[in-house]
């Protein structure tokens, strides 16, 4: 008879370290950058956006604290100072027109807040009859354009280094944001 073979026809192999080899894990990190790529510019970019709202609410919150320092001490009119519309290092138990307590943020009336810096400039009379306040970014992270306003209300949105307004109140935009208007489209006559 004949023999017949016990063994299989499969051999089994020995068992084997495994893992990734190094292209699957280079393949890996590419696609991690290449998401990363795409991701950073969008969230620095609403990093701004975020930086210049919270600016524009800041100028917006010393107009009114300014209303309220000329109305509470009319013989001084506006204040020319940030650090007078705040406790200026005291506890606010007793207020005077050199810590009025009416911004209890500190960060705001030292003049650096949101990666904007902030200077409040009078007209040096007595009293003071205007002001102006203007919010510049820190860096070009920060920002893209300083904002400027005064005691009328207005707020303006200026591109760094040029005089070109890009939104002001006067123009009937409800939100202000440092974005150049587009354009209007041009007629052209018949």
């Amino acid at each position: 008879m004949p023999v017949v073979r016990t063994q299989s026809v499969f051999k089994r192999r020995k068992p084997e370290l495994t893992g990734f080899s190094l292209v699957e894990i280079l393949v890996v990190v590419m696609v991690i950058l290449i998401i990363a790529a795409i991701a950073i510019p969008s969230l620095i970019n609403a990093r701004m956006r975020a930086n210049e709202a919270a600016a524009a609410a800041s100028v917006k919150t010393v107009q009114t604290a300014e209303v309220m320092y000329n109305t509470t001490y009319p013989e001084i009119g506006y204040s020319g100072s940030l650090p007078n519309l705040g406790a200026h290092g005291s506890t606010c138990e007793s207020v005077t027109s050199t810590n009025s307590c009416i911004i209890m943020d500190d960060a705001l009336t030292s003049g650096l807040k949101s990666g904007f810096i902030f200077e409040l400039v009078g007209d040096g009379n007595t009293p003071d009859k205007s002001y102006s306040i203007t919010a510049t970014p820190e860096s070009s992270v920060a920002g893209r354009c300083k904002i400027v306003a005064n005691q009328a209300g207005d707020i303006q949105f200026v591109q760094p280094n040029a005089s070109v307004v890009v939104g002001a109140p006067s123009q009937g935009n409800a939100n202000l944001t440092c974005d150049t208007p587009k354009p209007a489209p041009s007629v052209q006559p018949l």
